[in-house]
């Protein structure tokens, strides 16, 4: 007897009734009203439970508001409901002949027994037609929960096949979601929660019940409901974790929760001891930014309408921070505000006693010395709070003899009274306490280990190019002593140094036959392995804003239709522009409107806008999920470096014709030597991350996978000759024969379970190819197409999809081929070394002193985060 999809809903229902402490009611045994979503029976007694000193009439005028929420489309109706649910319901009823106003709250979050909590199965809809939802979590009637649960025992069907009939209900069943505050998808293997926007890959799980990230590799079912639905914690998340971000309804996943939470209490402790509220670090790509919405929410009502004062060192971090707030004002109940100068956040400081939140930059508070407040109540969140916040301590100029303040010293004798908080997506160096001591200890460590095992963001992977650069130990050095600059807290003397150093590497970076074979390269690594991963979407960081430009028309030199008034206006460059550039570099750059249409274009997948060239922008707090590419020509280190290659960090999926294609990962392509001070960054970060993602060596990673995979996809087609296909002499037609008969071959009734292997393989396969691809030979690529082809062509004709033409499968195999081409150019210099080398090792400048090709920088792909999760991440 196997364990059916109504076993596992009993098993649901015994949590939520037994260990929850819900009520249950098995929906067929009601009598009610089929085209109402709403449990009408609980719906005004809880409201006159929640409301005692409101009359009738106004109770049943908020009934009446309930059921004709406005609105033309269903997530209006849903932002409006979110509005009720959260905030209460306003509205205006006579009393005694008068006529009164007031605020009918839905739910009590501050008491929890006040409310009915009631699970309830097989509720059945009659509207566009007729559904019947698995399990309905009902808050006082209204049905703020649905889950879609599916059979553990049937093959066919998942987590997945619950988003796709989720999505089905919405277009059925509308009137039922217009009260869903948000939806689970369970197969008792896999429990996600999402939003009634949310893609599938937004589903997330919640990994425990107190907020601890041990043991969270495997989440349990169990773990889940009892995690999510505490009735405590439910009314929180509802209150407190759901927000709209423009059209995107989002629900805090579990990391971000329990963060905040901790984020919250330690701040009301710092604003009675020290005022260090502590840092808070979670990776790039997690959700830093909306952990920031939620945690200025709940501390307005935790400690009594604060003022809240973030704080950037970059115009445009804080430009785009305060987008997002700004996306979610209704949410925080108030209008954030940008300071534009010193004065203007004084002035906006003492127009208040309580609330507001300010966003302003470091460098304003530099412009003046005098106190802009000395209120108590005042909080400072201070975004990647590490290196330019640090400085409590005065200097002398050992020249002028002038004291010199440091940045935090200043920051706080204007706000000698406020709590400060620290928020990052990088580590603490350990050799750097001053962030400790500016801002408390860690509050919450979500590392890269956990985001990625999460699904929050993807691997990077790491490339090391070979290109004629010429670089000798002179130029090795300077590098070195660029990092060292680097290192500093970018003091005077510091800088001083680092324009001296930039003037010399610029020169070298700079040549003219150094930019030729770099740009030589990029082209012919793009369009060789990554034009076609995903939307193409890829970005180079030039060492300097002339280095940038250099890129720039070197590359339209040699693919002049790649300019914007071209054929396909695939390229641009994004940084500053200065009083004193050159008058031709201005119409490449443009003004800040111009900036702005650029970064929507980079974000819409389909614009023709696919390669950026950046120097500083977009390298921090910049998100297109579908960037899967970044070419770096220039040094960086400690927390610039991780952020700089966490753009390409973030998941994305999209379709391609019927199939759904995940983003694997992001690729570093490295051409000035970063392995090293990857390495060094690394060190800073926690235990678990620099266990899996220390080794930097991709060889023994994504390679071996890859050979590993191509290996078991001949061994499942033994049997079948396909070498009509590998043939370089061979037709299209003869190939497109070869690829019709391992289709046939594998459709056998006889081999099923091969047949279901296979496309599971192949798949692997595909996936460890976009990684590797540079490193594989001719015969390998051609060799992983065909399988690709088979897989592609199996998937159609057992699918719901249309079997592919004679022409269709002919076009598919030359875009195949055209992503199998090998540049003959490339050298793997140390493809017989186990280990690889760092160009800054001595080892490494002894290697090549011997070599023939001495001037050639190393070409090993030797590094890949997420070595030893690199399977789980499939």
């Amino acid at each position: 007897m196997s364990y059916t999809e109504a076993n596992y809903e009993s098993a649901v229902i015994e949590i939520f009734r037994d260990t929850l402490g819900y009520n249950y009611v098995y929906a067929p045994d009601i009598t009610r009203d089929y085209a109402d979503p709403i449990y009408s029976e609980e719906l005004l007694p809880s409201l006159r439970r929640i409301n005692p000193k409101l009359p009738e009439a106004a109770l049943t005028e908020a009934v009446y508001k309930l059921r004709n929420v406005e609105g033309g489309t269903l997530l209006q109706k849903n932002v409006q409901f979110m509005d009720y649910l959260q905030n209460g319901v306003s509205v205006n009823y006579h009393d005694k002949g008068e006529q009164r106003a007031a605020l009918i709250c839905l739910a009590d979050f501050q008491n929890t027994e006040r409310n009915a909590f009631t699970a309830a199965n097989q509720w059945t809809i009659t509207e566009n037609s007729e559904k019947r939802a698995d399990v309905i979590v009902f808050l006082n009637g209204l049905p703020v929960v649905i889950f879609e649960l599916k059979s553990p025992s049937r093959e066919e069907t998942d987590a997945s096949e619950a988003y796709r009939q989720l999505r089905n209900y919405m277009k059925e069943i509308p009137s039922l979601f217009i009260y869903n505050a948000f939806c689970v998808m369970s197969d008792l293997a896999t429990s996600r929660a999402g939003t009634i926007t949310a893609d599938e890959d937004r589903f997330m799980e919640w990994k425990t019940k107190d907020g601890s990230y041990e043991n969270t590799r495997f989440a349990q079912f169990d773990t889940f409901i009892e995690g999510m639905f505490d009735k405590e914690r439910l009314l929180d998340i509802i209150k407190n974790f759901i927000c709209f971000s423009g059209d995107a309804k989002i629900l805090g996943a579990y990391h971000q929760y329990f963060a905040v939470k901790k984020a919250v209490a330690s701040t009301v402790k710092a604003t009675e001891t020290d005022g260090r509220g502590g840092v808070f670090w979670h990776t790039q790509g997690s959700g830093k930014s909306l952990s920031m919405v939620f945690y200025a929410h709940l501390l307005q009502e935790t400690l009594s309408s604060p003022t809240i004062v973030v704080l950037t060192d970059r115009n445009d971090l804080d430009d785009q921070l305060f987008g997002q707030f700004m996306k979610c004002a209704n949410f925080l109940r108030q209008t954030p505000q940008q300071a534009k100068s010193r004065a203007h956040l004084k002035e906006l400081l003492d127009g208040r006693q309580a609330n507001g939140i300010i966003f302003t930059t470091m460098q304003k508070f530099e412009e003046s010395s005098e106190a802009l407040s000395d209120r108590r109540n005042i909080v400072v969140m201070a975004d990647e709070a590490h290196r330019g916040q640090y400085g409590l301590e005065e200097r002398v100029d050992a020249n002028t003899g002038r004291v010199i303040l440091g940045t935090a010293r200043i920051i706080r004798d204007s706000l000698p009274g406020a709590t400060y908080t620290g928020f990052t997506g990088t580590p603490i160096s350990a050799k750097d306490r001053s962030t400790i001591e500016v801002f408390g200890d860690y509050i919450d460590i979500y590392d890269m280990t956990q985001a990625v095992e999460d699904g929050a963001t993807r691997p990077v992977y790491y490339e090391s190019r070979v290109i004629h650069l010429k670089l000798d130990e002179d130029t090795l050095r300077l590098i070195d002593d660029e990092y060292d600059v680097m290192a500093q807290n970018a003091e005077p003397y510091a800088i001083e140094k680092s324009k001296k150093e930039l003037g010399r590497m610029d020169s070298i970076l700079g040549a003219e036959q150094t930019i030729d074979a770099l740009c030589e390269d990029i082209i012919r690594h793009y369009e060789e392995n990554r034009q076609h991963e995903l939307t193409g979407k890829a970005m180079i960081v030039g060492y300097s804003r002339p280095i940038a430009m250099k890129i720039y028309r070197k590359l339209l030199e040699m693919r002049p239709a790649w300019r914007k008034d071209g054929d396909d206006g695939r390229i641009g460059v994004v940084m500053t522009s200065g009083n004193n550039d050159p008058e031709e570099w201005r119409e490449v750059i443009g003004n800040k409107r111009h900036k702005d249409d650029m970064a929507k274009m980079f974000k819409d997948n389909s614009s023709p806008l696919k390669i950026a060239i950046v120097v500083d922008m977009w390298l921090t707090g910049f998100d297109v999920p579908s960037l899967a590419t970044m070419y770096v020509y220039k040094p960086m280190a400690g927390h610039n470096l991780m952020q700089a290659i966490a753009r390409v960090n973030r998941v994305f999926s999209h379709k391609v014709g019927d199939t759904v294609v995940q983003k694997e990962g992001g690729l570093i392509v490295d051409y000035v030597g970063i392995a090293s001070a990857l390495k060094q960054a690394m060190n800073d970060y926690t235990n678990r991350d620099k266990k899996n993602y220390g080794d930097t060596d991709v060889v023994k990673t994504a390679l071996p996978k890859f050979i590993e995979k191509l290996e078991v996809c001949r061994d499942l087609l033994y049997g079948f000759d396909y070498s009509g296909f590998m043939n370089k002499s061979s037709t299209d037609l003869v190939r497109a024969r070869a690829i019709s008969g391992g289709v046939n071959f594998l459709s056998g009734v006889d081999r099923e379970k091969q047949r279901e292997a296979y496309l599971k393989e192949a798949l692997l396969l595909r996936q460890a190819l976009s990684l590797c691809r540079s490193l594989i030979d001719a015969d390998q690529r051609f060799e992983a197409a065909y399988f690709e082809a088979v897989r592609t062509l199996l998937t159609r004709i057992t699918g719901e999809g249309k079997p592919l033409s004679l022409m269709e499968i002919n076009a598919r195999i030359n875009e195949l081929l055209k992503a199998s081409i090998k540049s003959e150019g490339v050298i793997n210099l140390f493809s017989d070394v186990d280990t690889g080398f760092s160009l800054f090792d001595p080892k490494f400048l002894d290697e090549i002193s011997k070599m023939k090709e001495r001037n050639i920088a190393v070409e090993i792909l030797n590094s890949t985060f997420a070595a030893e999760n690199w399977e789980q991440t499939q």
